[in-house]
């Protein structure tokens, strides 16, 4: 069997996603797996025929990975793939269409307001102004100060469309999910305003603190939670809920289908906090696939 790990892309995340990549394809050979890297670019189509593979390990972080591209051109070639299907992915990649299905599924998010003009603030301050379409936090502005807004909007509409959205000041953390087993909560302490991209990426920009200081009875809530949103938008094989904790307050911010798998990652810090080293979790994921009906 031949595995293609797809990694690259034109995102504004490539880089991590070449990191994630890189270092998934590595794992999969430790464990004696036949791998091909492929740096995903336009002629992907092209690229898959000349190279057959038996399965994809989407390591695509941002679009075209994250958003259903790359699983719709798959299953139009009949080649199973790691990680959530063509709509789960589209929803996911959508913050607005997650925070729709979450609120529809009893599931509590920030309020937040679509569409947002740069020349009117939409909401009591603070305030985030987000891009709809991007992962890692790129474009993101805390807006406290109303003459924040108009750079705010610009810089998030540099992604495409943006959104505003709530500002909780609370405890950040992330549950990653693993098949259907919630894996322990990360709290996450950056030494940034909030977990950005140089705090996601930089050695030494964010405490880890595992399990998260949350009580048994939160931290119960928080898991199920969390599995009820992976569930609501049809999630499978892995993904990472993110969270604010606000008191008893708990608001799912966003859900990511193909979680960041560098050495900084989060995923793999909550996997390895059980038991379960990189190389496993790695296999992990590509078993669930593997023994997905076909």
């Amino acid at each position: 069997m031949k595995i293609g790990v797809l990694y690259g892309g034109w995102s504004a995340e490539r880089e991590i996603s070449i990191l994630s990549g890189k270092k998934v394809a590595s794992a999969l050979r430790n464990r004696g797996y036949d791998v091909i890297e492929i740096d995903v670019g336009r002629d992907i189509p092209q690229v898959l025929e000349k190279n057959p593979i038996d399965i994809a390990c989407i390591m695509l972080h941002g679009k075209p990975g994250e958003d259903g591209t790359i699983q719709g051109l798959l299953e139009t070639m009949d080649i199973p793939y790691t990680g959530s299907g063509v709509l789960s992915s589209a929803l996911c990649i959508n913050k607005v269409f997650t925070k729709k299905i979450l609120l529809s599924s009893g599931i509590p998010t920030p309020p937040f307001r679509y569409p947002v003009s740069a020349d009117i603030v939409p909401m009591d301050l603070p305030y985030l102004i987000k891009p709809v379409l991007e992962g890692s936090s790129v474009g993101i502005t805390i807006v406290r100060e109303k003459d924040e807004h108009y750079k705010a909007v610009q810089r998030a509409n540099e992604y495409g469309d943006s959104f505003a959205e709530k500002y909780i000041d609370g405890r950040e953390i992330t549950i990653g999910i693993l098949g259907d087993m919630a894996l322990p909560i990360l709290e996450l302490i950056s030494k940034n305003e909030f977990y950005d991209f140089e705090a996601k990426y930089t050695q030494g920009m964010t405490e880890f603190i595992i399990p998260a200081r949350l009580d048994d009875e939160m931290t119960e809530k928080v898991k199920n939670i969390a599995l009820k949103a992976h569930s609501a938008l049809e999630c499978r094989d892995f993904s990472r809920v993110d969270f604010m904790v606000d008191g008893e307050d708990i608001y799912v911010i966003e859900i990511n289908t193909i979680p960041g798998m560098t050495d900084l990652s989060d995923l793999p810090a909550e996997a390895k906090e059980i038991g379960i080293e990189y190389d496993e979790l790695v296999e992990e994921i590509l078993k669930l696939a593997l023994e997905r009906p076909k």
